[in-house]
C-alpha cells in the first residue's frame, strides 16, 4: 500500500532482527501470520467471507444477478471485483473514490481469480449473446496491519467458493452453487536489505525496497504475479519466491479445506 512513515528507531530494529533470521513479531522470515476466517456472514449477499491475517482483516460479499454479457464473449459470464480502503480501518484510508492503492489490490485480486479460471463462466450463460449471469465481488478492508493482497485475495476465494446463483429470485431455475474449478491462493513476499519475508505486516511492508504477490492454482501452477516498490528483485530471489509461493499455497489451502 502507500508509503507511510516509520521511525530510523523501528526501522533499524527490524532490519537487525532480520539479519540475525527473526521478525519483530515472533515469526520466521517464511511464516505466515495466524489465519482466521468465516464464511456466509452477510445474509444478503450470495456469498461471504471474512478473513483476518494477523490484525488485517477484510470481508468479500459476493452479489450474482443476470446481465448482457460483452460483445467479444456472448456465452460467458462476468467477473467484476472491487475493493474499498474505508478510514475505519486505518487513519491513512481516506473517504471518497477508490485511490490508486484500492484499485491496484482489486486489479491483483481480479487477475488472480480470473487467470486461474476459478470460475467456470461458460456455465454463467443464461441466454446466448442476450443474457449471463454477472458476478460481483465487492472487498472491505475494516483493519489494516500489512499485506492486504493475500488477505482480499482469500477473502474473495472463500466467498465465492461458497456463492449460490439465485436463479429462483430472477425466475431463472433453481439455485446452485457458483461454478468453481479451482482454489486461486495468493503469497506476497516482501525484500527488506537482502532478506526476503512472507506475509510483510504494517512496519515491515513500509520500509520494504520491493514487494512480489505470486498467486498459484491446486496443482502448483503459476497464474499471476504483481510486483510493487522501487526496488529490484534478482533471478535468483524471483526463483526463491516462486518456490515458496506452492509450498506456502499448499499450506493455506490445508487450513480453509
Amino acid at each position: 500500500m502507500s508509503s507511510k512513515i516509520i521511525s530510523e528507531i523501528r526501522r533499524d530494529y527490524i532490519v537487525n532482527q532480520l539479519k540475525e533470521g527473526k521478525r519483530t513479531d515472533g515469526r520466521g522470515l517464511k511464516d505466515v501470520r495466524e489465519i482466521k476466517y468465516e464464511i456466509n456472514l452477510i445474509e444478503t449477499a450470495d456469498g461471504s467471507a471474512k478473513v483476518s491475517y494477523g490484525d488485517t482483516t477484510v470481508i468479500a460479499g459476493i452479489k450474482i444477478m443476470p446481465g448482457t454479457p460483452f460483445a467479444d464473449k456472448p456465452e460467458s459470464g462476468v467477473l467484476t471485483t472491487g475493493a474499498e480502503l474505508i478510514p475505519l480501518a486505518h487513519s491513512s484510508f481516506e473517504s471518497g473514490p477508490p485511490g490508486e492503492d484500492a484499485i491496484e489490490l482489486a486489479r491483483v485480486v481480479d487477475r488472480g481469480i480470473r487467470e486461474s479460471g476459478m470460475i467456470d463462466v461458460d456455465k454463467l450463460c443464461i441466454t446466448p449473446g442476450q443474457e449471463v449471469w454477472m458476478c460481483y465481488v465487492d472487498i472491505y478492508v475494516t483493519d489494516y496491519d500489512g499485506n492486504l493482497f493475500d488477505a482480499c485475495n482469500l477473502a474473495a476465494v472463500l466467498a465465492i467458493r461458497n456463492a449460490v446463483i439465485p436463479g429462483k429470485r430472477y425466475d431463472k431455475g433453481d439455485d446452485v452453487p457458483l461454478p468453481v474449478t479451482c482454489t486461486p491462493v495468493s503469497v506476497t513476499f516482501a525484500k527488506i536489505g537482502n532478506d526476503l519475508i512472507v506475509d510483510p505486516n504494517f512496519d515491515e511492508e513500509n520500509i520494504a525496497s520491493a514487494r512480489l504477490t505470486v498467486t498459484t492454482d491446486d496443482n502448483g501452477n503459476f497464474r499471476a504475479m504483481q510486483k510493487g516498490g522501487q526496488g529490484s528483485i534478482s533471478l535468483d530471489e524471483l526463483s526463491a519466491c516462486l518456490d515458496m509461493s506452492v509450498e506456502t499455497g499448499v499450506e493455506i489451502r490445508k487450513i480453509i479445506e
